[in-house]
C-alpha cells in the first residue's frame, strides 16, 4: 500500500492485466439515512483509489495509479453527484496536510463547505503499517517454506501495539479535520476486506507461513476496530467490508475473489481489490448511507 508497492509487486511477479472481476453482488448493508443531494469528495489510499485496477483515472496524478471505475467514481456515476476525487495509492493520514507529490495537493484541500458526501478511506499506511506487515510476514514465510508462525514469532504485538497507539489517533484526526472544513457532509468510513482466508492459506500466491494467516488476519481487524472507533468518535458512519468479504480473499479463484494474490495477481498492484472489490465497496457504502 505504501510506495514500497513496487517491491510487493516485483515479489509477486504480477501480470498488468485488468482483474475480471464477475464476483457476485454483497449482502446490503444495513441501510442508514439518506444522504442530502450535494458534492461528494473521495479521500483515501490506494484501497479506496482503487489502484491496479484498469483503466486510471485522467483527472489524477498517475503516481496515484487512481482507477477510473473505484468505489467513489461508481458511486459519483450511479447517483449522478458531483465527484472530487483525491484518493492516492500510497496515502496516508499526513498526506491529508501535506502534498504527497509535487503537484498532488494535500487531500484535506479538497473539503469544501458545500460538500455533503465524503469518503475517507485511510490508515492502512500509517506508520508503513501494511507494506511491513506484508513484506515482513512474506520474508518469514519464505525462510520456513510455509512452516509454523515465524512472523508472528518475531513481531507479537509490534503491529497491534502501533495501531493503537499511532494510527488510531492520526485516523481520528483526520475524521475530525475533515469534518471540521464539511460540517453539513454525512461522513462515511469504510473498513479494509479480508485479505486472507480465516486458516491456513495459500502459500503458493501468498507466501505466508499456515501458522501466521490467523496473525495477519488478527491484525487487520485490529486495524479495522481502530478506524471503526475513529470513526464512531467523530459522529462518522463505519461500514465494515470485512465480514462481506468473507469467501472473497486473495487465496479464492479469480472470479470469485475479491483482492488479488502476490503471485498471480491479475492487475499491476497486488494484494489490492480487483475490480469487483471495488463494487463491492460501492455496494456496501450505497446500501448503509440510503444512496
Amino acid at each position: 500500500m505504501r510506495r514500497t508497492a513496487l517491491r510487493v509487486a516485483a515479489l509477486a511477479s504480477a501480470a498488468a492485466t485488468l482483474a475480471a472481476g464477475l464476483a457476485a453482488p454483497a449482502q446490503a448493508a444495513k441501510p442508514g439515512p439518506r444522504v442530502p443531494a450535494g458534492p461528494y469528495v473521495a479521500l483515501g489510499d490506494s484501497f479506496s483509489a482503487g489502484s491496479g485496477v484498469l483503466p486510471l483515472s485522467a483527472t489524477a496524478n498517475p503516481l496515484c495509479a487512481q482507477s477510473a471505475i473505484n468505489y467513489p467514481h461508481l458511486i459519483a456515476q450511479r447517483t449522478g453527484r458531483a465527484l472530487k476525487d483525491v484518493t492516492c495509492g500510497g496515502a496516508d493520514t499526513g498526506d491529508f496536510y501535506t502534498a504527497q507529490y509535487p503537484g498532488t495537493p494535500p487531500q484535506l484541500n479538497a473539503v469544501t463547505t458545500d460538500a455533503r458526501l465524503l469518503t475517507i478511506g485511510i490508515g492502512g499506511n500509517d506508520s508503513s503499517l501494511f507494506s511491513r506487515l506484508i513484506q515482513n510476514c512474506v520474508t518469514a514465510g519464505l525462510s520456513t517454506l510455509g512452516q509454523g508462525s515465524p512472523c508472528k514469532n518475531t513481531y507479537g504485538s509490534t503491529y497491534t501495539t502501533t495501531i493503537t497507539t499511532k494510527t488510531y489517533p492520526a485516523v481520528k484526526k483526520a475524521i475530525a479535520d475533515a469534518k471540521a472544513k464539511a460540517p453539513n457532509a454525512t461522513i462515511v468510513v469504510p473498513g479494509y476486506p479480508q485479505v486472507l482466508p480465516p486458516t491456513r492459506g495459500c502459500y503458493v500466491t501468498m507466501p505466508i507461513a499456515s501458522g501466521d494467516v490467523p496473525y495477519v488476519n488478527g491484525i487487520e481487524q485490529a486495524l479495522n476496530a481502530a478506524v471503526k472507533q475513529a470513526a464512531v468518535d467523530n459522529g462518522a458512519t463505519f461500514v465494515d467490508m470485512w465480514a462481506p468479504s468473507a469467501g472473497r480473499d486473495a487465496c479464492q479463484l479469480p472470479w470469485v475473489r475479491w483482492v488479488e494474490p502476490a503471485v498471480g495477481s491479475l492487475q499491476f498492484v497486488p494484494i489490492h481489490p480487483n475490480a469487483a472489490g471495488e463494487r463491492a465497496y460501492a455496494d456496501q457504502i450505497m446500501a448503509k448511507v440510503g444512496l
